[in-house]
């Protein structure tokens, strides 16, 4: 006998409007743009970005959720307004925030009241994403391109601070790499799985695409511990194989990981082992060890609201002298 499988009846739900949750974060969390002295990595980072720059080689900066509720936004819109930065590449978390934000000026519920109340994650206005996503998926748009599109256009009040319109303003490409039933819009009535992911898998080809041009390049994680290691990992598996079979090499790159774990201090050279739990911070093994062997992989200990500003500084620092 086959599986029984049975369906969440999604007509069960019950959806609130935004203007009923409380919210943890507001535009107070926005930081100016304000120099920060770099560390030496990040100086070196700085300088790397800025060979990249000269190369007309790919700068990709991959990021979690958690740098837009550090309110970093500044920093990052300005590097794009630069030139500096080539693509974005998002899980669908920071989507969320980033459209939030836009539209309401907060974002970021309390799980553990939520949960417990029973209304985690089912707020009307959110679920607007979905229907941008189900169009932009049947025009043959990506994710980020058209949620970016549909920022742009938007007579939302906080759009200004949005990493997705910025991007589209300036011709930057966004790519957003989600997982089925890992973000709040996957609960929704709306929710179109085929839709996603087809407008997520056409980002992942994208992103693949910015890779081929990653020689002398250059690309930055900022706290994804899963999600952007594994897009990376089988981006650049497929872009080594396609040249391999065109009988071309691969230049060396500099990665770049910032985030709270403690690593060695020089982890390109130390592979993790299976008996330490660190092995299983994915970023370690695969963005500075596995994937750039002949090339730079830099990890950064600390904050993002503290290291995003110094690379700033040091890409600005950089840039200028390369100017000069």
């Amino acid at each position: 006998m086959p599986p029984n499988y049975r369906t969440f009846d999604v007509s069960r739900l019950h959806l609130l409007p935004l203007r009923e949750r409380v919210n943890d974060l507001d535009l107070s969390v926005l930081r100016p743009l304000e120099p920060r002295p770099p560390r030496p990595l990040l100086a070196e980072a700085g300088a790397a970005i800025a060979a990249a720059g000269k190369h007309g080689a790919s700068v990709i900066f991959m990021m979690g959720a958690h740098v837009i509720r550090s309110g970093l936004q500044h920093y990052l819109i300005d590097l794009m307004r630069r030139g500096t930065v080539t693509c974005l590449a998002l899980n669908g978390a920071c989507v969320i925030h980033d459209f939030e934000l836009a539209m309401i000026g907060q974002t970021t519920e309390s799980v553990a009241r939520y949960i417990e109340e029973g209304q985690f994650g089912l707020w009307r206005e959110t679920g607007l994403l979905n229907d941008i996503v189900g169009q932009g998926a049947r025009e043959g748009k990506g994710l980020g391109e058209c949620v970016g599109a549909y920022l742009a256009g938007s007579d939302f009040p906080h759009k200004d601070i949005s990493l997705l319109a910025a991007a589209w303003e300036l011709g930057v490409p966004v790519t957003v790499h989600v997982g089925i039933g890992a973000d709040i819009i996957h609960e929704h009535p709306n929710c179109d799985g085929a839709a996603l992911g087809a407008a997520s898998y056409r980002d992942f080809l994208r992103f693949a695409a910015e890779l081929d041009n990653v020689d002398h390049g250059f690309v930055a994680n900022f706290g994804s511990a899963v999600t952007a290691p594994e897009v990376f990992l089988k981006a650049l598996a497929m872009v080594r194989n396609a040249r391999v079979h065109e009988g071309r090499t691969m230049a060396g790159f500099t990665t770049l990981v910032t985030d709270l774990a403690a690593l060695p201090e020089d982890p390109q050279n130390q592979a993790p082992q299976k008996n330490d739990a660190r092995y299983y911070f994915r970023p370690w093994k695969t963005m500075l060890v596995r994937c750039v062997a002949d090339g730079r992989g830099l990890y950064v200990q600390g904050r993002h609201e503290d290291t995003i500003p110094e690379l700033w500084t040091a890409v600005r620092d950089a840039t200028a002298k390369d100017r000069a």
